[in-house]
């Protein structure tokens, strides 16, 4: 298998600049977003109208550290030393500590937060980012025995059920439902059969519905989404109210800081429902221009896990970049109504430090794996091979 090392070449890949700045217009869209959608809301009942846009300055301080530092090192040497396995246990332990009566914090009837001090972390976020860290490191140590079920199948599967389990415990099924889902993306790359994947949708379908029908605010969730007029001041009004906020926005948007339904009339705006405010603000416009920077954060991503120099790369640039994407586009769809509401955040402008943080460590790697390339792949479903340098994927700046 050919491999390109960056430092052993004697001279360092430039990194992406396109994927950097797209990324740090999504921060910077972010941020002014949560400033303006927070700021009653914490005047109101914080008595201070910067409190949440402060903390979450004080987290993405701390992620672009961690971004421009992960960005820049070998991930050889990382995966190495990181002990993947020790992560896993590591932060398995750290899903638990939100069951805990004594460190766990619980709001609005789901234990997903522990307590440091005077902050609060979601580990359930961090999973997002491990898991794929760790599938991307097993299936490329393994695979030559992709095929095996006890060897190759049933390892990480246990792992990705143990999280599942773990989450779902927390109250948390859309984000379980979510890991679940990305997970079997990785499965799919890394080249698993697809009988074991219909086996796994027994496992996992019964399991899902039982948890929906168990609790009554999924089940009002469902409903008022299948039947929006059924309980419109209720289960289905900060939907609808969503929904009216984004068409308030029109064409051009009412301006930075002068959305009006942002305050009145959806809850807690800030958190997983802050793409309406950005609408009502921004307008129609804005949201193309939404999606015309994530787009091209997607493209340069898959762009980067194409040219990664090895399977562990790959697997890991395509499971973080789909991650992200999903993340968002499942986002989108729950504040317009699209889909049942659920408690997925919208990367880079949801309030809550735990996501920004994490999300921005996951750029980082693939910011990282944008620098290291190696020849072009040859890509599909169990697929590693490299293609040749002549493949219409690759262009001569990938010698730059």
């Amino acid at each position: 298998m050919y491999r390109f090392n960056v430092e052993k070449a004697g001279h360092r890949l430039q990194v992406d600049h396109i994927l950097v700045a797209s990324i740090f217009f999504l921060i910077g869209l972010g941020i002014v977003t949560l400033y303006s959608s927070s700021y009653v809301y914490a005047e109101r009942f914080f008595n201070d109208g910067l409190y949440l846009i402060s903390r979450q300055t004080v987290f993405l301080g701390m992620g672009l550290t961690l971004f421009f530092v992960i960005s820049r090192i070998n991930l050889d040497i990382a995966r190495r030393w990181s002990l993947p396995g020790l992560c896993i246990l590591g932060t398995a332990l750290l899903c638990i500590l939100p069951l805990l009566p004594v460190v766990g914090v619980t709001k609005n009837g789901a234990s997903r937060w522990f307590r440091i001090g005077s902050e609060t972390f979601q580990p359930s976020e961090l999973v997002k980012l491990v898991l794929p860290l760790y599938l991307a490191h097993i299936f490329d140590k393994k695979q030559d025995q992709i095929n095996s079920l006890s060897k190759g199948v049933l390892p990480p599967a246990f792992v990705t059920g143990v999280f599942i389990v773990l989450i779902s415990l927390q109250n948390n099924f859309s984000t379980a439902a979510f890991i679940a889902m990305n997970a079997i993306f990785i499965f799919y790359l890394a080249g698993v059969k697809r009988r074991y994947f219909l086996s796994g949708l027994f496992i996992f379908l019964p399991f899902a519905v039982l948890l929906i029908l168990t609790k009554e605010h999924r089940f009002r969730r469902l409903i008022s989404y299948l039947n929006p007029n059924w309980d419109p001041h209720g289960a289905g009004y900060q939907v609808r109210a969503s929904i009216m906020t984004i068409a308030s926005g029109g064409f051009w948007g009412k301006g930075v800081g002068h959305g009006i339904r942002k305050v009145s009339s959806v809850p807690e705006i800030q958190s997983d429902f802050i793409f309406s405010a950005f609408a009502e603000e921004a307008g129609f416009l804005g949201i193309i221009l939404f999606f015309v920077l994530f787009g091209v954060f997607v493209i340069r991503g898959y762009r980067a896990a194409l040219r990664a120099e090895d399977t562990y790369r790959r697997l890991l640039a395509f499971g973080l970049v789909t991650e992200i994407m999903s993340q968002t586009l499942i986002n989108i769809a729950v504040v317009s109504g699209s889909i049942p509401a659920t408690g997925i955040p919208l990367p880079f402008f949801s309030a809550g430090g735990s996501s920004l943080l994490t999300t921005l460590i996951a750029v980082g790697v693939i910011v990282n794996i944008s620098r290291s390339r190696g020849e072009t792949a040859a890509f599909g479903p169990g697929d590693m091979k490299f293609a040749h340098r002549s493949d219409p994927w690759y262009s001569s700046d990938a010698e730059a």
